[in-house]
């Protein structure tokens, strides 16, 4: 795809490094404007350095991870970049896109839709993990793709997790998550998004976009770590799961070390509860953005 322009909306001084948010008109989104925060570190004056995307949930946006996720300071002592991306395209005036909150703008699940009533601009997936790296690249921004890794909430647990487990590249060394909607062909939220993006509906969303269908056919090694709260709305709904993801994975042979999943008493869904263990996902994903 024809590289476009990046174009700079704003940029802060944070932990020494600098949080810059860009825009750019984005061909997988089928030519609409879209925009992202990118903190670099310090040393990425020296050279590149390995990056963690953080994708948001539903209803968030590019702002949500920068400003309340508590990341930049650990990741500047680290050296990693983080990129945010959006959670939608927004502006495609496909009609019914902005009805509800959980469909639509604000909650485009990180797939690539193949219902052609979305299919033009409803394409997350090539957004985040093709599009926004050759961007990134051709502007010559100092980071190293060969080092990547992702991780996200909710809704962008969900992507995290199924972005990393169906690459067939390896793209990313690592995944996390903070409350994942983990089996979403399961769950009210992930049956309307796919029975809406995906002409084959929850059948099709199995083969690539549900976590706990992807580690039950998973062989190769895996590093995941899960976090999420028992006093968690969604989870005590049924929305997230993270139970049935532990056991397909701990039935395809994956132990403690390769997929930690680990339950929080009295926390909820909200960024209170990630900003709490933002730390340790981020120490997590150096262990290997760094080897």
């Amino acid at each position: 795809m024809a590289q476009a322009a990046l174009h700079k909306i704003s940029s802060n001084k944070a932990f020494e490094g600098e949080l810059t948010k860009y825009k750019f008109k984005s061909a997988a989104l089928g030519g609409l404007d879209a925009q992202f925060n990118l903190f670099l570190p310090p040393n990425a004056a020296q050279g590149r350095v390995p990056v963690l995307v953080y994708l948001a949930g539903l209803t968030c946006t590019e702002d949500n991870g920068a400003q309340k996720g508590a990341f930049l300071g650990v990741a500047s002592a680290q050296g990693i970049a983080l990129l945010f991306p959006d959670t939608s395209p927004r502006g495609a005036g496909v009609e019914g896109e902005t009805d509800s909150w959980d469909f639509g703008v604000g909650a485009g699940f990180y797939l690539n839709a193949t219902n052609p009533k979305y299919a033009a601009h409803y394409n997350m997936r090539t957004h985040i993990t093709l599009e926004l790296p050759q961007v990134l690249e051709a502007a010559g921004i100092p980071i190293d793709f060969k080092r990547q890794s992702i991780f996200g909430h909710s809704m962008g647990g969900h992507g995290a997790l199924t972005l990393y487990l169906a690459s067939t590249t390896k793209q990313y060394r690592s995944a996390s998550a903070f409350a994942p909607i983990a089996n979403p062909t399961k769950c009210p939220w992930g049956e309307k998004a796919f029975t809406g993006y995906l002409q084959g509906g929850t059948e099709e969303a199995k083969r690539q976009y549900d976590a706990t269908e992807l580690i039950a056919k998973a062989k190769d090694p895996v590093h995941i770590l899960i976090d999420y709260g028992k006093s968690d709305d969604f989870y005590l709904k049924g929305q997230l799961l993270p139970e049935n993801f532990l056991k397909a994975a701990r039935e395809s042979g994956y132990d403690e070390v390769q997929v930690r999943v680990r339950s929080h008493e009295g926390y909820d869904h909200s960024y209170f509860f990630i900003s709490t263990f933002a730390s340790d996902h981020i120490h997590f994903h150096a262990n290997f953005l760094k080897a």
